[in-house]
């Protein structure tokens, strides 16, 4: 096989797939879904489900034998090497209050290793793309990491502030966040798209999943950036994130082993 060429392949199908699956949400947010609580006590509509079970039906009509992971549908082995990772809805909680900000997410690996990555909002109707070697886009347009070089200049994202009381991240979140020009919670996909499109500099993401960060961690590398877990692995299945350009992601893992002692 290929590899270099069947990843374009899916890379591009996947391109259209997402589109469809994410304008499908954007029909129910308009009109309103009934919301349920999964096991978790995390919200889940019709539209995570729906989108989800569209996006997997496109592909295994393109690509059978493709495995599949997705928030809401569980794990299906590959017999390809290539595996899907949906979250159908990243921002569900903005979804169901009326927020417009949210996307669908969908990473695409090739035995174990992430190759690409997708990124669609429907409220905007602009993809977010990214293929191993290809670079990133918005759209048509390349996207590139900022080139602030110097904490005090940069511009820090986070999600939720209780998620670092969980994790027992508390101190090195405060000392980052006085160690920065500025601060905001952003939170879920955005805050990755703002670091790959320059916009701004630094994640902080504590705690997620590995469909929250599959299609995103693509993203931030081609456009120049680093992504790691708070231990400095290069993985989106590492339960957290950090996400920067190179040399302000070298000043933050050492702010991360000062309060990992």
């Amino acid at each position: 096989m290929n590899v270099d060429f069947e990843t374009q392949r899916l890379y591009v199908t996947a391109c259209w797939a997402i589109k469809q699956a994410g304008q499908l949400t954007w029909d129910y947010f308009t009109r309103g879904v009934e919301i349920e609580l999964k096991s978790d006590e995390t919200p889940v509509t019709v539209a995570d489900k729906e989108c989800e079970s569209h996006l997997r039906a496109a592909l295994s009509k393109e690509f059978p034998g493709d495995g599949f992971v997705g928030e809401e549908h569980g794990v299906e082995p590959t017999s390809t090497g290539f595996r899907w990772i949906i979250d159908p809805i990243d921002a569900t909680a903005n979804f169901i209050r009326g927020i417009p900000i949210y996307a669908t997410l969908l990473g695409l690996e090739y035995e174990g290793k992430l190759v690409a990555g997708l990124c669609y909002v429907p409220a905007t109707r602009t993809l977010y793309h990214a293929m191993s070697g290809r670079g990133a886009f918005k759209d048509d347009k390349r996207i590139h990491v900022s080139n602030v070089s110097r904490l005090e200049d940069a511009q820090l994202c986070y999600a939720e502030l209780k998620m670092f009381d969980r994790t027992g991240t508390s101190d090195f979140f405060t000392n980052m966040t006085r160690s920065v020009k500025r601060s905001r919670g952003f939170g879920d996909y955005w805050q990755f798209l703002l670091v790959a499109e320059g916009a701004a500099d630094i994640v902080l993401e504590p705690i997620a999943a590995l469909w929250d960060l599959a299609a995103l961690l693509p993203i931030v590398e081609e456009a120049g950036g680093i992504f790691t877990d708070f231990d400095g692995n290069r993985t989106a299945n590492g339960g957290a994130a950090i996400a920067a350009n190179p040399t302000l992601h070298a000043l933050v893992m050492e702010k991360r082993r000062q309060f990992s002692k």
